[in-house]
């Protein structure tokens, strides 16, 4: 029997609050217990979550990404990077590429296709700031390891649509299918990039009209909703990347407005369940079939992408000479991905044969998985090792 929306809804939400408490018990993040329950009462087992009403879900998603892209945003403030100077930008490059070369040096190295490890290896480079923002909050993780890899997260995204835009230009130019439009194919992540921030700040700047005449916290809670979904979905209808986006929106409306800090506070106040049901329905829609499928491709990607994550961090946090405990923690708190990473291999199946396509997606979708459920616990080992947790913090 199926059952109407509101049920569904409240099924989310119970599921969501009894698995995050049984996390706790485990001493794991709520989030990995919110993706287990998502992944038990989803089409995988129990079935109470069907398959068409987690793709009707995707809603959920969209709302639930546009907050946290805003929140990581927030944090973009130029006395923080006065402060740092260039060190976040130098370790999301580093990360994002290290993990991109190496994946497609090791697919090279064992026989594979140089277009199809071109492809698949720029998806190495994407992190998914869902999970890592959650295990943040939870925690009131603070310190230099927070403070950077909030601002590494956010990055991660622009560096990585780069060099997936880079590596499937090569990828098309060796199969012979890139035409007379190499230059073009070189820019557009460049463009896809620009548009989404200019997007982003137009609405920043934006915001800032309406809470000149709305004071009360419950119309600047209209206000935050209203222009969170507005650069999500003007990103959404011009393609463009609506995470970046919405960090836009964050980074210019903190750097503009002397009130970032009580529109986050007002944020925060509403999002937890929005934010239980994304990851209840991102568990759902984890395919724990697709194991069997990944083989020997997958295990080099799966394994080797940390690896480079890791080593990228590392050497990017050494050559700016940041504080230790960065050098040695950030990396392991980068091993989350997910919806960027999914969405690329969409662009993967125009660009390779149908079959090494298949492939990609299982890969990736399997990769996510794996990474979904361990990210966030040795994310939060990590910060913990850092001292950036306290022992009574998330109780």
């Amino acid at each position: 029997m199926e059952l109407n929306v509101l049920m569904y809804l409240a099924i989310l939400l119970i599921a969501g609050l009894l698995f995050g408490r049984l996390a706790k018990f485990v001493k794991l993040p709520n989030v990995t217990g919110y993706l287990v329950a998502g992944l038990v009462i989803g089409p995988c087992v129990l079935r109470l979550l069907p398959e068409t009403i987690v793709d009707d879900f995707s809603l959920i998603s969209e709302m639930a990404l546009a907050f946290i892209a805003f929140t990581v945003g927030l944090t973009f403030k130029r006395s923080y990077f006065k402060r740092v100077g260039f060190t976040p930008v130098v370790i999301a490059v580093f990360e994002a590429l290290v993990a991109v070369f190496l994946v497609q040096g090791a697919l090279v190295a064992f026989g594979f296709d140089v277009e199809f490890a071109l492809v698949l290896g720029a998806i190495a480079a994407a992190t998914a700031p869902a999970a890592t923002i959650l295990v943040i909050k939870q925690y009131k993780a603070r310190g230099p390891v927070t403070e950077t890899l909030m601002s590494v997260v956010a990055l991660d995204d622009a560096v990585a649509l780069i060099a997936f835009g880079f590596s499937v230009t090569i990828a098309r130019t060796i199969s012979g299918s890139a035409g007379a439009n190499i230059a073009l194919s070189i820019l557009e992540p460049f463009w896809e990039i620009a548009l989404a921030l200019l997007l982003g700040a137009a609405c920043g700047l934006g915001m800032l009209v309406p809470m000149r005449f709305f004071k009360k916290p419950g119309n600047r809670q209209a206000i935050l909703i209203a222009f969170i979904f507005l650069a999500s979905g003007l990103a959404t209808l011009l393609d463009v990347s609506a995470l970046m986006s919405c960090m836009a929106l964050g980074a210019v409306f903190c750097n503009v407005s002397g009130e970032s800090d009580e529109m986050a506070d007002l944020a925060d106040s509403m999002t937890p369940p929005l934010f239980m049901m994304f990851f209840v329905v991102s568990g759902a829609g984890l395919d724990v079939s697709v194991i069997p499928q990944i083989g020997l491709v997958g295990i080099i990607y799966v394994v080797v992408r940390v690896l480079g994550k890791m080593l990228g961090a590392y050497l990017g946090a050494k050559l700016m000479k940041a504080p230790k405990a960065v050098c040695r923690y950030i990396g392991p708190t980068l091993i989350p991905q997910a919806g960027v990473a999914i969405g690329l291999t969409l662009v993967a199946q125009q660009v390779l044969p149908a079959d090494q396509a298949d492939t990609i997606r299982a890969v990736i979708l399997c990769g996510t998985l794996i990474y979904e459920i361990i990210g966030p616990a040795v994310t939060k080992l990590s910060l913990t090792k850092a001292g950036e947790i306290q022992k009574q913090a998330g109780k």
